[in-house]
This record gives C-alpha cells, structure tokens and sequence, in this order.
C-alpha cells in the first residue's frame, strides 16, 4: 500500500496541479469555459492561495504530485463559509482514498480558519467526485452561492462541519 504525504502548497507546485487539474477535466470531456479548465488561476495557486484565510493542500507520493485541494474564501458566499476547491487527483492515483483524505484534511483547515461551512461547485460529467461529496456528506443545493465565475458548473453542495 502506497503512503502518501500531505503538505501546504509550494510555488513550485502551480505547474504539476496545473496538468493534473486540466487532465482530469479533459478525460471527462468538461475542458471548457466556465471551469477551472480556463481559469487563469489555475496556472498559479500558489498566488491564489496567499489570500487570507485560504489553503492549499498537496499530495504526494515519494515527492511526486499526485493530487491536491483547497479551501478558498469566494466571494459573495455567506459569512462562516468557504469554498472546497480545485480538488483533483492524478487519474493513475484514484480509488486510493487520497480524496477523502484532502477533503478531511480542507475540512479541519476550514473549521481551524472559522469556517463552519463548506461550499463546493462541480459537474455531473464528474460521476465518481459526486459520488464522494455524498459520502462526505455534502447536500445538493437548487442553485450557486457565491462568485466563483465558474458558471459551467450545474452542480452545487453544501456541508456543515
């Protein structure tokens, strides 16, 4: 069984999360505007992360970049609340609970922040990430919250810690 590290982002991690990010939403068919396919952050999370009360989380595996995830305060979501995004792991990574594993770790960080809720946006062409937020107790929502800009997301869930 594979042992992974989780650590705080690094600058020079903006180009690996970069593939793994664009990848994933390649192999689902979904690398179109309003993702993070096209969001110009995604090319550089480590400057998107210097926000206050934001973090980023990388895993690895022997120094490898195998997935990461990030709570995010986007704008225009209700007070005490943040965003779980960018949440991707390495496709040859998958299935190894690595996702789980980032989504506790960006719930204790949120709660340690003051967050006591956790939004998130995503897309149904993202089957077994859907999945996981159910099992992770994250409820549909009818609609957005917030100003993410990403308005090709049909997909909205909410989680209270």
């Amino acid at each position: 069984m594979a042992t992974f590290n989780y650590r705080q982002l690094l600058q020079e991690d903006n180009i690996r999360m970069a593939q793994i990010i664009r990848s994933a939403l390649k192999e689902h068919g979904v690398d179109k505007p309003g993702t993070v396919f096209t969001d110009p952050t995604t090319d550089d999370l480590f400057a998107l992360f210097q926000s206050f009360n934001s973090r980023y989380i990388i895993a690895e595996e022997n120094g490898r970049i195998v997935g990461g995830a990030g709570v995010f305060p986007t704008t225009g979501l209700p007070e005490k609340c943040a965003e779980l995004v960018k949440l991707y792991v390495d496709q040859n990574y998958r299935n190894q609970g690595i996702g789980i594993e980032l989504m506790k770790r960006c719930e204790g960080i949120a709660s340690e922040l003051g967050y006591t809720q956790l939004y998130l946006e995503t897309l149904p062409e993202l089957e077994r990430a859907c999945s996981l937020y159910e099992r992770m107790e994250y409820r549909k929502l009818s609609g957005p919250l917030g100003d993410s800009g990403h308005f090709a997301c049909s997909l909205w869930m909410l989680k209270t810690l």
